[in-house]
């Protein structure tokens, strides 16, 4: 069984930062692609940034490129997103991905292989 498991969410005034962390059990977690998405109510899910397994390739949606950094270690079976000078438009649930594919990591259009229960993220203005 497989759980991904989110953590470093709250409330947070704009301009702060927060580190998020994803926590990955029942797999080793270097064979897997890891992707950050967003979801904020009555809105599509937001694919925020992805890692390759070696932590060699990142992505990023340009809503938070030079603000967001996703990294991971893979002896911790972790993955981070460290996200600075928040804004109150960066509020949203945070959920963490696994999928052998960078596609899977990142498509909205379709689920991960793995998906975590999200940790919610509030910034006030």
């Amino acid at each position: 069984q497989v759980h991904l498991v989110e953590s470093g969410g709250g409330l947070v005034q704009a301009g702060d930062s927060l580190r998020l962390s994803c926590t990955v059990s029942g797999r080793t977690l270097s064979n897997y692609y890891m992707g950050w998405f967003r979801r904020v109510p009555g809105k599509e899910r937001e694919s925020v940034a992805a890692i390759s397994g070696s932590g060699g390739h990142t992505q990023y949606a340009d809503s938070v490129k030079g603000r967001f950094t996703v990294s991971r270690d893979n002896a911790k079976n972790t993955v981070y997103l460290q996200m600075n000078s928040l804004t109150p438009e960066d509020t949203a649930v945070y959920h963490c991905a696994a999928d052998r594919t960078i596609m899977g990591a990142t498509s909205i259009l379709s689920p991960p292989e793995y998906w975590g229960q999200g940790t919610q993220v509030t910034v006030s203005s």
